[in-house]
Parts: C-alpha cells; sequence; structure tokens
C-alpha cells in the first residue's frame, strides 16, 4: 500500500483485499482472519483493549508482520465496523412486508447488533468509511422504504433517527448491566438501600405525583421500553404519512 492516508487505505482494504505481492512468501493471514479475531477481541474487552499487539498474539504472528496486512488499529476498525454490519436475512424479508415492517424489523436488528458487539457504540459513525457491507445495507434501507411517499432526504433523515434511537436505548441499557460490576453493588442491594429514605419522602407529601404511582410503574424490561419507543416513532411516521 503506497498511500499514506488512512482512509485510502482503509478503502482500498475493503473494496479490494489484500494486494497480491509480487515476490515472497504467499501471505500466512487472509483479511478475514485479522478481522473476526480483531471482532472477538473487542466483544470480549471492549475497543479500548484491543491492540496491534493483543490482535497478533492472537494471531499466532509478529507483530511487525501484522502491520504488513493493516497499518494500523484505525484501519483494523474500519474494517470490523464493515465486518459487522450488512443486510441480514430477517431484513430482507421484512423489505417486501412493507416499510413499517422494515423499519422495525431494521431497528430489532440494529439493536441485537449494538448488544452483540457493544465496542461498536464506542466507534465514531458520523464519518462512516463506506465498505462494500456499509453500502449494501444503505441501498437495503432505501429499498424497504421506497414506497414511503418522502423525499430521498427525508428517507435519509429517517435512517438517522432510527440508528439515534436505537444507540440511545442500548447505551441505556449496557450502562444498567456495567452498573453492578463498576458498583461492586447487585440491583437488588442498590435499591433496597435507598427504599427507606424513597418510602419517607414519598410519605413526606412534597412528591405528590411520585407518591401516587402505580406499583409496577418501574418494572418494565429493557425489550418493553424499546418496543414502546420504536412504536411511537412508527406511530407518529404513519400519522404524518396520512396528513393530506
Amino acid at each position: 500500500m503506497t498511500d499514506r492516508n488512512p482512509l485510502a487505505r482503509s478503502l482500498q482494504l475493503l473494496w479490494e483485499g489484500l494486494p497480491e505481492r509480487a515476490k515472497g512468501p504467499k501471505s500466512r493471514l487472509t483479511l478475514g482472519q485479522i478481522v473476526t479475531a480483531g471482532i472477538e477481541l473487542a466483544d470480549a474487552d471492549g475497543i479500548e483493549a484491543l491492540s496491534m499487539r493483543k490482535l497478533a498474539q492472537k494471531l499466532d504472528v509478529g507483530t511487525m508482520s501484522l502491520y504488513r496486512y493493516v497499518p494500523s488499529k484505525g484501519e483494523l476498525l474500519d474494517l470490523m465496523l464493515d465486518a459487522v454490519v450488512g443486510p441480514s436475512q430477517a431484513r430482507r424479508t421484512a423489505a417486501e412486508r412493507g416499510w413499517r415492517e422494515f423499519l422495525a424489523t431494521t431497528a430489532r436488528e440494529t439493536r441485537k447488533l449494538y448488544i452483540t458487539h457493544s465496542w461498536a457504540l464506542q466507534a465514531n459513525w458520523s464519518r462512516p468509511v463506506l465498505g462494500p457491507n456499509s453500502v449494501a445495507d444503505l441501498n437495503l434501507f432505501f429499498t424497504g422504504v421506497k414506497n414511503l411517499s418522502s423525499s430521498d432526504q427525508e428517507k435519509m433523515n429517517l435512517a438517522t433517527v432510527i440508528d439515534s434511537y436505537v444507540t440511545g436505548t442500548v447505551r441505556q441499557e449496557l450502562l444498567w448491566l456495567n452498573a453492578s460490576s463498576e458498583s461492586g453493588m447487585s440491583d437488588d442491594e442498590f435499591w433496597t438501600y435507598q427504599l427507606p429514605t424513597l418510602n419517607r419522602v414519598m410519605s413526606s407529601g412534597r412528591f405528590p405525583a411520585m407518591a401516587e404511582l402505580s406499583e409496577n410503574t418501574f418494572d418494565s424490561t429493557w425489550e418493553e421500553n424499546f418496543e414502546f419507543g420504536l412504536g411511537l416513532i412508527l406511530d407518529g411516521l404513519e400519522a404524518r404519512l396520512r396528513r393530506p
């Protein structure tokens, strides 16, 4: 790779793969093996723990040898992000059942992706490096919403809204899941410790609206919360489409 621009190197790897070697021994590793190993490390320990040294150890090669395949962690992350996105069979099928089913399935599949690969939430997607999977994913999105009476720009805005909703809810869920290990206190212990104080202030009359809440107010699961919000978004879009 002669171009020293990281973006150019990422695009070359994404769209053309590893260049053929004119001399020397054949490549010991494939790009797929490297990316898969990187994803496994990030899934286990997070994106901050991912390093070229640890990846080389996992692949049983020298760190300097690994740089001959992927120049840096930046290009590696571009490859990893493109690898975890892309059209799933569930979304392809949903695209044939109308825009509402397609958007609902897209949101659920994206939620599953971020929960499985939580490190992807730490990456900056504001200017994504578009590889084959990313472009195929976007192409499927516009296929799934092609019958919406909206402009292309509005459809792109809709894609951003859906993804923003999913990332926001998943971040909350992951923070909650991590709270026990970070605090050293289980969820039951946390609320049991606060309960005497809460009972006292609720009976004081200072917070009447809170005191009148039903006992199951805070009992929704994360999935129920997600589905409720998703329904509001889709209902709102449907109402907008019905306007004259």
